[in-house]
């Protein structure tokens, strides 16, 4: 009798445990033991200076700043796929651009990182290999004077081949110019943006896509002073605004707006690293 038992038994439990086998080995998964990416200390964006971030444009769904929750005003402008999610898209037929009227966290800025990613398309319709006007990128304006408090844009006669990018900041009277010349991948293609500036050396540094490309003393010491702000100004400079943003001038023939897409502006009240300025962008371009 034990001896039938046994027969009858043992493939059964034989059948249980191959079951139970086959079971855990469907539901092994390789992706929980690989290790979660990290750049420089860093696994996710968010992880970056969190405290330090007083502004964010996503333009995934609209053009809320996501800090604040205050909206910027559109002109002409659309939302079409971005290099994360959406993105703003710009065109010079119809003069876009879109004004923000920035809250106190930016205005009152002593240190500050701006980052954005921007595609810009090359428009030459006089076909001299240049583009047509400066194309504002990131500006804050002052409402007293013919330049901003915070001036980026492409200069006049960038050709594919040789970008000169500007950035001019203003503090109280004193002001300093930097650029980025012969920059040959700008436009048709997603490249990241980021300019710091740090009250502790007076220093300002530029980066394209993580990389640091050119640095500037301030023409003053310690803390930025931004003064008389008005909006900030993304896809023109200040003065291209419909009212001017500024007193002093309006429309300039030289000057032009950006076609392309930007996508994701990000304002920080502190110069970030080295460190973090590279893990920024890499963390962004792996959607994290």
């Amino acid at each position: 009798m034990k001896n039938s038992l046994r027969k009858i038994f043992l493939p059964v439990a034989i059948a249980a445990t191959a079951t139970v086998a086959t079971s855990c080995y469907d539901e092994f998964d390789p992706n929980s033991y690989r290790p979660e990416f990290t750049i420089n200390g860093f696994t996710a964006v968010a992880d970056i200076q969190p405290s330090s971030l007083v502004a964010y444009f996503p333009f995934d769904a609209d053009l809320k700043e996501e800090v604040s929750g205050g909206t910027a005003t559109n002109k002409a402008t659309t939302l079409v796929n971005g290099f994360k999610g959406k993105a703003l898209s710009l065109n010079v037929a119809n003069k876009a651009y879109v004004t923000y009227d920035p809250q106190a966290a930016i205005t009152g800025l002593q240190s500050f990182t701006i980052s954005f990613w921007v595609n810009p398309t090359f428009v030459d319709e006089n076909s001299d290999n240049g583009i047509d006007g400066i194309l504002g990128l990131v500006n804050l304006s002052n409402t007293g004077e013919f330049w901003g408090n915070l001036d980026w844009f492409v200069e006049n006669g960038s050709n594919p081949n040789a970008a000169r990018i500007v950035a001019h900041i203003r503090s109280g009277g004193s002001e300093t110019w930097m650029n980025v010349s012969n920059y040959a991948g700008l436009f048709g293609r997603w490249s990241n943006h980021t300019l710091t500036y740090d009250a502790a050396t007076s220093k300002f540094t530029y980066y394209i896509n993580g990389s640091k490309m050119t640095t500037a003393n301030a023409g003053w010491t310690g803390p930025i002073a931004f003064a008389n702000s008005g909006d900030m100004v993304f896809g023109a400079v200040h003065f291209q605004t419909e009212p001017s943003q500024t007193s002093s001038t309006g429309s300039q023939p030289w000057a032009s707006y950006l076609t392309g897409s930007m996508d994701e502006i990000r304002i920080y009240n502190k110069a970030l690293t080295d460190a973090e300025v590279n893990a920024l962008v890499v963390l962004q371009g792996k959607g994290k």
